[in-house]
């Protein structure tokens, strides 16, 4: 695989370890501006909602700029949000910071997948997107437990000004590696807008909002579902995470493996494995080893399901791939923050801590429900497409305007 991947891995490790190291540090924090942790609890809630607001809003204004110009745009960005971010006088000006470094997540992921794409042959595709994602989910193993480490050491602002020298390590990278000629510009907004007529592209995003979703419908209370219900000491959470993280690792580089082979396949494979092991959380969680196993399980199915679900958006929107691409990211964290507020309704109303396993099986499974609708639409447009219609003795193709992979 050619090395600028690795710049793509570093770029997404920062960005990762950003997005959720602040779970670790929220007490510090709060602690160091006199506020409540609920009122802290902004420094993620913003970052979601700026990683939706942000990834459209960039990819657009970077229509007149190549990939790699974009990239490196971006990473710039991302140092500066989180440079502010570590000095920040006030927790206003903290939440500019995050609000900054949000706006680079989903723009950098979804044009990051093209480049990664096209640095390979076509039948390696996946894989290669499956790389670049591999530092998101390293971030979660090696990221967030060395970020909480520093805080508890040093201090907060010790761990972004970490996250602030892994941006600048991540441009360089991008700077050095990724070739030019392989960083095509984008298409006109015009082009990139009309992808989405495509009733392809909005299903393969609904996929991704309700079946990756369903994942932090039982991650965002991990911590209270494994003290409360399970019995683990509080001082358990930083390495039930980790095998959470690790779990991740691997369901990520395999898929991409069989996602270059069969992506639809693996997509229900994928999505069966999840909804299943979210299901049967809520019976496992109340032993501390078939827990731990089921840990391992939600975070190996849960991001199998990426490289298939970013793909599928890219192959659908392959006239004009970028605004989808940094959409479907967009997609992925609204789907977590619906699953999170969801998981928090079920637990308000009086269900319990393991409630919220329930409901990322339910939104998982109806993920699964809109794939098999996708993947029979998309037959049945293909045999349209390709319906031989007689014209004077003659048989010739008709084909349908609405183009559709083969996977």
């Amino acid at each position: 695989m050619p090395l600028a991947l690795l710049a793509l891995a570093i770029g997404a490790f920062g960005i990762g370890t950003t997005e959720f190291a602040v779970m670790g540090l929220l007490p510090d924090m709060a602690v160091g501006f006199g506020i409540s942790i609920p009122l802290a609890g902004y420094a993620t809630t913003l970052y979601a909602l700026g990683v939706v607001v942000g990834a459209p809003l960039m990819t657009a204004l970077g229509t007149r700029f190549t990939r790699k110009q974009m990239l490196m745009l971006l990473m710039g960005l991302f140092i500066a949000g989180n440079l502010l971010t570590a000095v920040a006088p006030t927790f206003g000006i903290l939440l500019a910071g995050r609000i900054v470094a949000a706006f680079t997540h989903g723009a950098f992921f979804g044009i990051g997948a093209l480049v990664a794409a096209d640095l390979v042959a076509p039948q390696k595709r996946a894989t290669a997107i499956s790389l670049m994602f591999s530092g998101l989910t390293v971030a979660n193993v090696v990221g967030v437990p060395v970020g909480t480490l520093l805080s508890q050491h040093f201090d907060w602002r010790t761990t972004f000004y970490a996250i602030t020298t892994i941006g600048v390590i991540g441009l360089l990278g991008i700077v050095k590696l990724i070739p030019a000629q392989r960083a095509k510009a984008a298409s006109p907004i015009g082009s990139e807008l009309a992808v989405f007529r495509n009733p392809q592209v909005g299903l393969a995003m609904l996929m991704t909002i309700l079946g990756f979703g369903g994942v932090f419908a039982a991650v965002t209370y991990l911590a209270s579902m494994m003290t409360e219900v399970t019995g683990f000491a509080p001082s358990s959470v930083i390495w039930l995470t980790a095998v959470f993280g690790l779990g991740m690792v691997g369901g990520n580089l395999v898929s991409g493996r069989f996602t270059d082979r069969a992506m639809m396949p693996m997509l229900f494979v994928s999505m069966t494995g999840l909804a299943l092991s979210l299901a049967a959380f809520t019976f496992t969680a109340h032993s501390k080893i078939a827990a731990i196993v089921t840990i391992a399980l939600i975070g190996t199915f849960g991001f199998a399901t990426v490289p298939p679900l970013q793909k599928r958006v890219m192959d659908q929107a392959a006239s004009a791939p970028t605004l989808a691409s940094a959409g479907n990211i967009a997609a992925f964290n609204f789907g977590n923050a619906l699953a999170a507020w969801l998981g928090g309704l079920v637990i308000s109303a009086g269900l319990g801590y393991t409630a919220p396993n329930w409901v990322g099986a339910l939104m998982t499974a109806a993920a699964l429900g809109v794939a098999i609708f996708a993947t029979a639409l998309e037959r049945r447009q293909k045999g349209r497409g390709q319906a031989v219609v007689a014209v004077g003795g003659r048989a010739t193709v008709a084909h349908d305007p609405v183009s559709a992979t083969d996977n």
